[in-house]
Formats: structure tokens, sequence, C-alpha cells
């Protein structure tokens, strides 16, 4: 059986959710901070590949920083997304759960039944 890797933020509820499900699951797995543990470029960018998803997918328009940097109104290319995405990780909507080749974005929390 292959381990899930969730990478998630200890405070965010949706990552708590979805270890929980992971958990009652009984699969095993690995929990990922990715605060204490920090995203490189070429992991994320490889997460972004295997879900199918570009970085600009993945953004929390809702945040502050987002705002101050006028992502909104700027247009970046997918590389420089991945920069400020790695610098300002509060950014990255979480949490991201892989299996083999496969990752998802589990939003809502739900979805990580899809891999369990």
């Amino acid at each position: 059986m292959s381990e899930i890797i969730i990478y998630q933020k200890p405070t965010c509820s949706t990552c708590r959710m979805v270890i929980k499900l992971v958990e009652e699951s009984g699969q095993p797995f690995t929990a990922i901070n990715y605060y204490e543990k920090p995203f490189s470029k070429s992991k994320l960018k490889g997460l972004l590949k295997k879900a199918g998803l570009k970085s600009s997918d993945i953004i929390r328009k809702k945040e502050d920083i987002y705002k101050r940097l006028n992502l909104a109104q700027s247009l970046f290319t997918d590389d420089e997304l991945l920069d400020i995405l790695i610098k300002h990780p509060d950014l990255i909507q979480r949490p991201f759960v892989q299996k083999d080749d496969k990752v998802i974005l589990a939003r809502p929390p739900e979805s990580v039944t899809q891999l369990l």
C-alpha cells in the first residue's frame, strides 16, 4: 500500500479535516507542514503538474498579501507566480495530497476520498 503525503498548514481547518479522513481510512500517511519545510520551486511545480493545475489556480485571493502585491491587476508568468508562492506560502491553497503519481488539491476535504 502506497503512503499518502499531505502538504498542509496545521492551523488550517480544511487540512485538519483531510488528515482526520485519512486517519479514519487507516491508510499510512505523512503530513508535511510546508511552513516548516518549505516547497522548493521544482517540488511545487511537480505537484501542480501532477494535479493538472497552474500556479494561478492555487492562489488564495482573500489573503492580504494578495492585495498588497496587486496580484489581481498584474500579469505574471507561471514561473513568476511560482516564485511569489514560494516566497509567500500564505497564498497557496491547501492541502495538497499525493499518492503515487496522483496529486489533488483537497478542497473540499471530502475530495481526498478519491485517493483512499
